[in-house]
């Protein structure tokens, strides 16, 4: 800390004379240093604006841990409800594809309940070309 040196001034006293008084010497740290008069400190100024404001950040710290906190578990119950859809869609697409292979089976037994027979000849026609293209049967 630095001092700055400023005369010793004493209020005068009225009627009495001001004695003169010889410079203090420090005796414990330095032997024969003279002491001088510093100016006092200046009174600190209130704290109370910092608190403030150290208030405010705290607050506002708090209230965005809520709002995160709080579309964090906004998320996680979306999350949640969409996975448990997904599950239900596919268990649908598996009852779906079950009921599809058991249809791909009874086929056969379908088509000739119903009378049809299988083709002799089997000609196709490209649409493309516009021609007909002639095949081979094919024995189930």
């Amino acid at each position: 800390m630095s001092a700055l040196r400023a005369p010793a001034t004493f209020p005068e006293r009225r009627g009495e004379p001001t004695p003169r008084r010889a410079p203090l010497t420090a005796v414990e740290g330095g032997a024969g240093r003279r002491l001088d008069a510093v100016r006092a400190p200046l009174q600190a100024t209130s704290g109370l604006p910092f608190m403030v404001l150290c208030a405010l950040v705290l607050v506002g710290a708090l209230f965005s841990a809520l709002l995160l906190n709080t579309s964090m578990a906004r998320g996680s119950y979306e999350m949640s409800r969409l996975q448990r859809e997904v599950g239900l869609v596919a268990q649908d697409v598996q009852e779906v594809q079950a009921e599809l292979r058991a249809a791909e089976s009874s086929l056969p037994q379908q088509a000739t309940r119903l009378g049809m027979v299988p083709a002799e000849d089997m000609t196709m026609l490209s649409v493309v070309e516009g021609t007909i293209v002639a095949g081979s049967a094919e024995e189930p």
